[in-house]
């Protein structure tokens, strides 16, 4: 009832940029919160960024100062762009929304926490 897709993952050198792109579609009344989280092999998906409706964002320590959050209210897309990429930013991305949406056989409002499939992104020389 609601999809999301990421767009922009691939492979960068370490010091590079890479643009990370998520649309959210379907029956959508508003979106809350968006955001981007990553998991590495083996480990635990952490948050990268998060950026309310309002504007307000928020970043992950290792990220912090390399990562800008962004997004566009009026298309339900959010972005994230990764500056000086290191080898440690090596994950799958995985985007997220808080989302007030109509379910389709009931047709009532609610809200739910839907992600996207998910993005490579690899740093390596």
């Amino acid at each position: 009832q609601v999809q999301l897709v990421e767009s922009g993952g691939g492979l960068v050198q370490p010091g590079g940029c890479l643009r990370l792109s998520c649309a959210a579609s379907g029956n959508i009344f508003s979106i809350y919160t968006m955001g981007w989280y990553r998991q590495a092999p083996g480990k635990q998906r952490d948050l990268v960024a998060s950026i309310s409706s309002g504007g307000i964002t928020n970043y992950g320590d290792s990220v912090e100062g390399r990562f800008t959050i962004s997004r566009d209210n009026a298309e339900n897309t959010v972005s994230l762009q990764m500056d000086s990429l290191k080898p440690e930013d090596t994950a799958v991305y995985y985007c997220n929304a808080d989302v007030v949406y109509r379910r389709t056989i009931s047709n009532l409002r609610e809200r739910g926490d839907f992600w996207g499939q998910g993005t490579q992104v690899t740093v390596s020389s």
